[in-house]
């Protein structure tokens, strides 16, 4: 069946004027300046402390020769970050009324979001996962309320949108609650099991209607979380490094740490916004895709910045891993973050093998660099500097031949 989404012209935009309680109708997808809101910006800080509790987590169990069950923890703490994150970004850019009701549920989902924060330590060397999960069900059930409201205001196929996203909603937090009362070996699997339900919703509650995202609004939203994530990578190393310098007097060493790490964050803005994905949102069938695809961009740019305190701590001799592993604590997943940026952006706008390949071989030479010991990070940089310099250059030269 073919699905329908909201007539681009049937909403207007936003009224002004403050009143307590408006329709919640869809808004635009046409509608002329659309950017985010001050209450979305808010949304996004907020949400960061969560991912800086996660990485700081995250941190410690990769520096205490844990790898593998931070990493663990990480990928389903940071999920149920992303996942709510996600949700709100889409359903604001096609329903936010901003009436009161609309901006205390949605400060609810904050609150949500700072409960789930402060049980983070406790999942990550407990496993107790009471408190995240209390936060996560806070946010769904805001969630849920505000497609109850736009159920009350709409008819047709697309209250039946809405509807099936508040009852599929609330079904995945049903199972969730295996997180709590699950064996702890059986808990990876039931994140997976959950993860994958609450994946799903989206595309079943679609399946006849298609909300009236706005393209150009929904790669703004992205683009700021990206550039905020980031930020909290840099200002993360930054603190490790002035804590290793107070403490250990070891400037020198960790300055190939500190240029490297920041030529991979530079690098990483500065890819990612090589090309605008707008335009290709407003005309691919693949929207899903590409919003599900920046859980790996998220993750992995958080994880970046954990990445280099690891590095700090090994080279001042307080992680109980080898060179090595520190290392590869930065370098997968910037290896991860350019792969995945080429997937879902850059590929979409290259022409010819060498355009299409140069984050892919960027991506390879990034892992290679783990192997060159205290330098790794540095040469990670650089490489990743020299990627951003190949794009630039072909551009250029693609426009000269154009405009020859």
């Amino acid at each position: 069946m073919t699905s329908r989404s909201a007539p681009e012209s049937a909403a207007a935009p936003r009224p002004s004027g403050r009143r307590p309680l408006r329709r919640m109708t869809a808004r635009g997808r046409d509608e002329a300046h659309r950017v985010a809101s001050p209450l979305e910006l808010l949304f996004d800080l907020c949400f960061v402390v969560a991912i800086a509790q996660a990485g700081a987590e995250l941190v410690h169990a990769v520096a205490e020769g844990h790898a593998g069950e931070g990493i663990l923890d990480y990928a389903m703490v940071f999920f149920a970050i992303w996942w709510a994150w996600m949700n709100f970004s889409w359903f604001a850019s096609a329903y936010d009324n901003d009436d009161v009701l609309y901006r205390v549920v949605t400060l609810v989902q904050i609150a949500g979001v700072l409960v789930l924060a402060a049980g983070v330590s406790e999942a990550f060397e407990s496993h107790d996962f009471l408190v995240v999960w209390l936060g996560y069900v806070i946010m769904r059930f805001a969630m849920i309320a505000q497609w109850l409201r736009v159920a009350r205001s709409t008819e047709g196929t697309e209250r039946t949108m809405a509807l099936r996203y508040a009852g599929g909603v609330l079904l995945c937090q049903i199972a969730w609650l295996g997180l709590l009362f699950a064996p702890e070996e059986a808990r990876p699997w039931v994140f997976l099991a959950a993860a994958v339900a609450e994946l799903c919703v989206p595309l079943f509650a679609e399946k006849d209607f298609t909300t009236s995202w706005h393209p150009h609004h929904i790669s703004e939203r992205y683009g700021l979380f990206t550039i905020i994530v980031l930020g909290e990578t840099i200002a993360a190393a930054t603190v490790a490094v002035k804590s290793a310098v107070d403490e250990h007097d070891a400037l020198s060493e960790l300055l190939p740490i500190a240029a490297g790490g920041l030529l991979i964050v530079f690098s990483a803005w500065w890819i990612y916004f090589a090309v605008p994905i707008h335009g290709h949102l407003r005309s691919s069938g693949q929207a899903f895709l590409w919003g599900y695809g920046h859980y790996l961009i998220f993750a992995s740019a958080a994880a970046i910045g954990a990445g280099l305190e690891v590095a700090v701590e090994q080279t001042v001799g307080t992680a109980h891993i080898s060179q090595l592993s520190a290392s590869a604590a930065v370098t997968l997943p910037t290896a991860l973050y350019l792969l995945t940026v080429w997937a879902l952006h850059s590929r979409h706008f290259k022409v010819g093998i060498a355009q299409q390949l140069v984050l892919p071989a960027t991506a390879l030479l990034v892992i290679l660099c783990t192997f060159l010991g205290d330098q790794a990070v540095l040469a990670a940089g650089i490489v990743s500097a020299l990627a951003v310099t190949a794009g630039v250059v072909m551009s250029t030269g693609e426009h000269w031949a154009h405009d020859s």
